[in-house]
């Protein structure tokens, strides 16, 4: 294999840290290292074996010292680029940092471009494309199921399905053009038969990891929640209750809350993006109004609405307005304060509304159990849980699944249609191009270039 040129960015977070990074990959990796870096043994680096780890220190071309570090060397193939790497593992200051980097450049090294690293994973072979998008995945997971999803990515699930699904179209492509290639044998209706049952067959498995996307996408990137109520229904206690923490201020004087708090919670290991809005009422004070107008609009925005009603208070104008800004969305019914005397006909409200409705309450531990429950069953949609390394995470990957499924369509639709085998050939080609563009064997330099520009820089 041929090693591509050097390439060195910082791979830890900045700031201040117990340790920090700077990684080199490529042809003369462990030759710029060796340029900077003094084993306390006194061994040379270029020596080291495949896989190594060394003490030593950090200096500058006229031998003053700039940090401890140990040294790890990862010889080609034997390493995450498959490439000569090494890694300076420095104390994580970013002063210290910033120095051990710019020693890399002058001794040969070059600035890596925003996901390099993983690009060169790809390019030589240790990951697919779909493998690859999961490492960002990895580092960016909000939650246990989250990461759980990204993990199985990573190892490889979701891109074997992608190839059983490839290999079998690729298989259907020979059988027919052994057909079209003995024409003089016939096309019998046994063999249109076979050949739609088959594709059927692959048409049904694209359409069942399809229908996995809503909740990829949620696990991948949160689902936007927004906490709609009237003043004092208890939007901001619930807030606190989810985060497991005091975030908003809560006390029993209307429109405390005039501004939106945005928060990330853990809610049965589906990340919810929270949005907790002002009450909404008719107000005379300029800056509540602001407020109650961003509520409104975070509500028409969310892709799921907790719409808050109290159980102990009668319903209201304020309470009919609510009602009417759910329409054509994704909401819940949430009867609060179930832990006081009920006055508020919970039975009425859900018949008019039409939404699901759970009561809660947010003093007891357990007091959120029916919300949550219900959250999930929204987010799952029936779907099987257990299967996380399989869900479509991104909207690229559901674009492409969806126009190889069409292509497979269109298949079907020549076969309904009495056309010829070419035709049926060209459809089934087109959605293999398409599937292969998901792993990456059949993508453009400038879609490779679009997805690892999204990545960090150390990676």
């Amino acid at each position: 294999m041929k090693q591509a040129d050097t390439i060195s960015a910082i791979a830890t977070a900045m700031g201040e840290g117990g340790v920090g990074i700077v990684r080199l990959s490529g042809a003369s990796a462990i030759e710029t290292a060796e340029r900077m870096f003094r084993a306390a043994d006194g061994r040379n680096l270029v020596d080291a074996s495949v896989r190594e780890l060394l003490y030593g220190t950090v200096v500058r071309e006229n031998g003053c010292l700039v940090d401890e570090a140990l040294c790890l060397v990862m010889r080609a193939p034997h390493s995450y680029t498959r490439e000569d790497v090494v890694e300076l593992q420095c104390h994580g200051g970013a002063v210290s940092l910033r120095e051990v980097l710019a020693l890399t450049y002058r001794h040969g090294a070059r600035a890596a471009e925003r996901g390099e690293f993983t690009k060169r994973a790809f390019l030589n072979g240790r990951l697919d494309l779909a493998e690859a998008q999961a490492v960002m995945d990895v580092v960016r997971a909000k939650t246990e199921k989250g990461l759980e999803m990204a993990a199985g990515h990573l190892a490889g699930h979701f891109s074997q399905r992608i190839r059983a699904m490839r290999e079998d179209i690729l298989a259907l492509l020979a059988h027919l053009e052994a057909v079209i290639d003995f024409p003089e044998e016939g096309v019998d209706e046994v063999v249109i038969e076979e050949v739609r049952e088959k594709v059927s067959k692959i048409r049904a498995s694209l359409l069942r990891i399809l229908q996995t996307a809503h909740t990829g996408r949620i696990l991948r990137d949160g689902l936007e929640t927004a906490i709609v109520g009237k003043p004092n229904v208890g939007k901001s206690s619930l807030l606190n209750a989810l985060l497991r923490e005091d975030r908003a201020i809560v006390t029993d004087i209307p429109g405390t809350t005039r501004d939106t708090i945005e928060e990330y919670a853990d809610i049965g290991g589906v990340p919810l993006k929270i949005i907790d809005t002002a009450g909404i009422r008719s107000t005379e004070d300029a800056v509540e109004r602001i407020g109650v107008e961003k509520a409104r609009a975070h509500v028409k925005s969310a892709a799921l609405v907790l719409a808050l009603f109290d159980g102990s208070r009668p319903f209201e104008q304020e309470d009919e307005e609510i009602l009417s800004l759910l329409e054509g969305k994704e909401a819940l019914l949430v009867v609060t304060k179930s832990d006081l005397a009920r006055v508020l006909d919970a039975d009425r409200l859900g018949r008019l509304a039409g939404f699901p409705l759970v009561e809660i309450t947010t003093k007891e531990e357990e007091g959120l159990s029916p919300l949550v429950d219900a959250i999930l069953r929204k987010v799952y949609d029936g779907e099987d849980r257990s299967g996380e390394g399989a869900f479509v995470a991104d909207l690229r990957t559901k674009n492409l699944l969806e126009e190889a499924e069409g292509h497979i369509a269109a298949a079907i639709s020549t076969m309904d249609q009495g056309l010829g085998l070419d035709f049926i050939s060209i459809d089934l080609r087109s959605s293999l191009e398409k599937l292969g563009e998901i792993t990456g064997e059949t993508a453009g330099d400038d879609v490779l270039d679009e997805i690892f520009s999204r990545f960090c820089v150390g990676k």
